[in-house]
This record gives C-alpha cells, sequence and structure tokens, in this order.
C-alpha cells in the first residue's frame, strides 16, 4: 500500500530550467534511428532518440525534432524517408549521423528506395514514411510519419536495438523467453 505525500525536493514548475530537465529526461532510456533521404542526389540524415510508433490503422509512427534543426527543412522537401531502427553495433553510426554533416555517410552501407528514402542496410527495422503531419511542440516539431512499407530482422537473430541512455549508449541484457 502507498500514501501520497509531499516530496520536499520536488520543485515546482518555477524551477524546471533546462538543464535539469535534459538531466531527468535522460533517466527514460529510448532506441535510436536514423532519418534520411537522398535529396538532389546525395544522401541526408540524421539520428534521431525520440521515436515511436503511433497507430496500427493508419499506420503512424513519430519523431520529435529539434526546431533549430538544419537538417529537417531539407528532409521535408523529400518524398519519402526512410527510417531505420539502430542495432547495438550502430554506435558509431550514430555519432557520425550527429556530426558534420558532409560525413553523415561516409562508410556507412545504405539503400536508396525508389520514393528517395534511405535505409541503413544491417538495421533492425526499416520503414519507408511519407509525412503525415508536423506539429509544432515548443522548441520541438513532432512529426507524424506513415509508413508504406516495413521490413525487419528476424527477432531469433539475436540482434539488439541501440539505446541512449543518460547521453550514452547501452546494450539490453537479454532475457530469458518462455
Amino acid at each position: 500500500m502507498s500514501t501520497l505525500a509531499t516530496n520536499p525536493k520536488l520543485t515546482t514548475n518555477q524551477d524546471l530550467d533546462p538543464d535539469r530537465l535534459r538531466e531527468a529526461f535522460g533517466f527514460f532510456p529510448s532506441g535510436v534511428v536514423a532519418v534520411a533521404a537522398e535529396i538532389d542526389g546525395r544522401p541526408v540524415g540524421l539520428a534521431a532518440s525520440s521515436f515511436t510508433s503511433v497507430s496500427l490503422d493508419p499506420p503512424l509512427v513519430s519523431v520529435n525534432l529539434a526546431v533549430a534543426s538544419k537538417t529537417w527543412p531539407a528532409l521535408r522537401t523529400a518524398p519519402r524517408l526512410g527510417v531505420t531502427v539502430l542495432a547495438d553495433h550502430h554506435a558509431a553510426v550514430c555519432r557520425q549521423l550527429a556530426g558534420p554533416v558532409a560525413a553523415r555517410f561516409a562508410g556507412v552501407a545504405y539503400t536508396v528506395a525508389a520514393g528517395g528514402g534511405i535505409t541503413i542496410d544491417d538495421g533492425l527495422a526499416r520503414f519507408d514514411c511519407t509525412v503525415h503531419r508536423e506539429v509544432d511542440a515548443g522548441d520541438h516539431v513532432l512529426i507524424l510519419l506513415e509508413l508504406q512499407a516495413v521490413d525487419h530482422v528476424d527477432r531469433s537473430s539475436g540482434q539488439g536495438p541501440l539505446v541512449f541512455h543518460h547521453s550514452g549508449f547501452e546494450r539490453l541484457e537479454p532475457t530469458v523467453r518462455t
């Protein structure tokens, strides 16, 4: 049984400074995706840790990106976007996708779909998407993506997702399934 108690350390809305928020948000682990497309004959993309499934009917996923993103304005012009769920061996690829624009795809094996969406070849799941809607969300924009096609590895492959936690990468430890 739990009781409702006042927590003297829980601060009010007036104390929600960005550094404290970022640190608190870091307690929640998340997967990481690559969002990419071919634009003017070259790959353009970024890494995001804010990906989530939204709906099965219609099939929707979402990603949140900073309003200040220099990459999203180019990506939003693409007719199709590729979204790749990164595997636990993709930490270097993730850092690369967050680095200098010209080097983001150097040495990365990827596929360009017919509509121009780019997916990382050895990702766990790959989605071909169109932008369904953008929603202003403070200093971020929530992007709803409608899925047009999906592919994924077999669950028995033993591969795990890249997990972002406390500003670093972690691995999920496999559990015994009965």
